[in-house]
């Protein structure tokens, strides 16, 4: 399965080019002509992986002519309406060690509410002085699910995508326990780059995981140092709950926030983060 599937700015589904992995624009095809509107809905695509497939050749570029180009900017989150967004948090020893915290005993869940979600190159909207960054591999649910086994958790993805949970920590650490939910779901807290198929990944268990601020690298890390990888994270969830095409997960953040070196984010600093093969977000601090 090939494909890069993304939204634009006003929520109609289309298929990208590898454009914006190293450039500023990416050609775009529009889902619901290319499939005779069947696929004109995101969560209709993402849960059609083989429709999907069908309509790219082996690089994941989409057959026959683009209907144009777009930069980060002109795009709105991969998936815009999800059932669920899950976040995990402190599935790093390094990051658990920089906020000097105890490691878990079980996975920490909390949600991000699908109001937060945003575009790659969306505005971030700050909330006082202490909002942070976190770049996270988030994992995308391709098909209905439950009582998954590790060994098929990769097979229920509709694929992977590079996001920020931006986080409040003000309002995350107000009352003991945390307002964790609640910290990360303001509006434009979750920029949300294009749904990446695993079959253009090298390795899904190990990627890079990059965040800079104007220019400067803060976090650089690989998801293969997560405490729970992705097939332990999606299986744990789905003993709980069924997962539905669409859903999101925010598989955790590395060592270098904002917060433990007094360096949160400040009004009009850029803030770049990326995972090398899977997405690109350019997300400006007003």
């Amino acid at each position: 399965m090939a494909y890069r599937l993304s939204t634009l700015a006003d929520g109609r589904p289309v298929l990208l080019d590898e454009g914006l992995l190293e450039g500023d624009r990416a050609r775009w095809w529009d889902l619901g002509r290319l499939s005779d509107g069947r696929l004109a809905d995101p969560l209709d695509a993402l849960a059609d992986a083989a429709g999907l497939d069908a309509l790219t050749d082996a690089a994941g570029v989409p057959h026959g002519d683009p209907d144009g180009e777009v930069a980060l900017g002109d795009l709105g989150p991969s998936v815009p309406r999800p059932r669920k967004v899950f976040g995990i948090g402190m599935n790093f020893v390094a990051h658990i060690a920089e906020m000097g915290r105890a490691a878990p005993a079980i996975p920490v869940i909390f949600t991000k509410w699908p109001n937060c979600l945003s575009g790659p190159g969306s505005d971030i909207v700050l909330v006082g002085d202490r909002t942070d960054y976190e770049v996270e591999l988030v994992a995308v649910i391709g098909r209905t699910c439950r009582d998954l086994d590790p060994s098929e958790v990769w097979d229920a993805l509709a694929g992977v995508a590079v996001g920020q949970d931006v986080s409040d920590r003000a309002l995350q650490l107000a009352s003991d326990p945390p307002q964790f939910s609640l910290g990360k779901s303001h509006d434009t807290f979750g920029p949300l780059g294009p749904v990446t198929s695993l079959d253009l990944v090298d390795d899904p268990g190990d990627l890079k995981l990059l965040c800079s601020v104007d220019g400067e690298m803060r976090q650089d890390s690989h998801t293969s140092l997560m405490i729970l990888g992705v097939p332990d994270l999606i299986a744990y969830l789905s003993e709980v709950c069924t997962l539905e095409p669409g859903d999101l997960v925010f598989t955790g953040t590395p060592e270098g926030v904002g917060a433990p070196q007094g360096r949160c984010l400040e009004v009009g600093q850029l803030v770049e983060s990326e995972i090398p093969g899977v997405g690109r977000l350019a997300n400006r601090c007003v």
